[in-house]
């Protein structure tokens, strides 16, 4: 007997709201009891290989107002170009590197802040060299789903003008967002969500 559907309604969406603080980092949210640190908390220790650098920046909205409540993953390869992963076929990633990690942003200025190390570079789908970078994903009141982008360093001009990636962005004035610039060790990445400055998202 065929059953009747009409009775079930789709669910309204919802988007992430404290809960993503509550579950992805409960002791930011000031929940203890759950994890000892909140998980990717640190990608690096003493004995981590590379280029020490700081990665920081701000979600900023169309009206040019950071986002206190946004939380952004990033995931990158090591220093040699290796990621610390169960498909690396490539070789053995460095051990004492993550290669993953996440933070909230600061609930007063919006400010995020990952302490890494400069990626290697590694091959795309059909083996030409990307250029390093790091991969972003975004969350927070008012996205119903992650957004994902790259950071790619703007003391990296040469092998960014290789990459395959950069090239397949099709309005170039747009490339400039993907570019983080440096200070001594900190490279400044600031993504803008709308407007003149959009980041340029990349749907995976």
């Amino acid at each position: 007997m065929v059953q009747p559907l009409g009775y079930l309604k789709e669910s309204a969406s919802q988007t992430a709201g404290p809960y993503v603080h509550i579950g992805l980092t409960p002791n930011f949210a000031e929940i203890t009891g759950v994890y000892p640190v909140d998980l990717g908390t640190t990608m690096v220790n003493d004995k981590t290989l590379g280029e020490r650098i700081t990665v920081t920046g701000r979600v900023i909205d169309g009206s040019g107002t950071p986002l206190k409540d946004a939380l952004i993953e990033i995931w990158q390869a090591d220093a040699a170009g290796l990621y610390n992963s169960p498909s690396e076929m490539r070789g053995s990633a460095d051990p004492n590197f993550i290669g993953w990690a996440r933070c909230p942003c600061d609930l007063a200025t919006g400010e995020y802040r990952f302490e890494t190390i400069k990626p290697g570079r590694v091959p795309f789908k059909d083996g030409r060299l990307m250029a390093p970078h790091i991969s972003f994903w975004i969350v927070a009141r008012g996205i119903n789903l992650g957004l994902n982008t790259r950071m790619y360093f703007g003391d990296e001009e040469a092998a960014n003008a290789e990459d395959p990636v950069l090239a397949r962005v099709e309005h170039r004035v747009r490339v400039p967002t993907l570019i983080a610039s440096r200070e001594g060790s900190i490279y400044r990445f600031d993504i803008h969500l709308q407007g003149d400055r959009e980041t340029v998202f990349f749907d995976i």
